[in-house]
């Protein structure tokens, strides 16, 4: 089973890799499920990616609750519709735009109506 993990973890890496050259493909979906497909082939790479700072700032909640903060929420939403920014922009063909206005609804629906939005639970010192 890791090692169907680490092939499907190197077969994102490629595509995120292509992802930098293709306007059409984006790299941030396929270098995350990268990552996640890493940390499941290795218990050391897990451990790992679970104690960096971006997974316990924007995943963490994600993961466990199936929800996020709303800053998370705009932080993502923002970086990603900037990115889908410039395909849409500098494409010609017609058939690229639609498609990248239908990831544009896709994104905001499912972030607006799917994943619930969670407050920040305050620390106390």
């Amino acid at each position: 089973m890791k090692s169907i993990y680490f092939i499907l973890g190197m077969v994102c890496f490629a595509l995120g890799a292509i992802g930098v050259i293709l306007p059409i493909l984006p790299t941030t979906p396929f270098l995350l499920a990268c990552a996640f497909c890493f940390a499941r082939s290795s218990s050391r790479v897990n451990n790992w990616f679970l104690s960096t700072q971006l997974y316990k700032n924007h995943l963490d909640s994600f993961v466990q609750q199936r929800a996020m903060t709303l800053k998370t929420k705009i932080c993502i939403l923002t970086f990603a519709s900037i990115m889908l920014a410039f395909p849409l922009i500098f494409s010609s063909n017609i058939y690229i735009r639609i498609m990248i206005v239908c990831l544009y609804l896709i994104k905001y629906y499912y972030f607006i109506f799917r994943i619930k939005t969670i407050s920040k639970p305050v620390q106390s010192i």
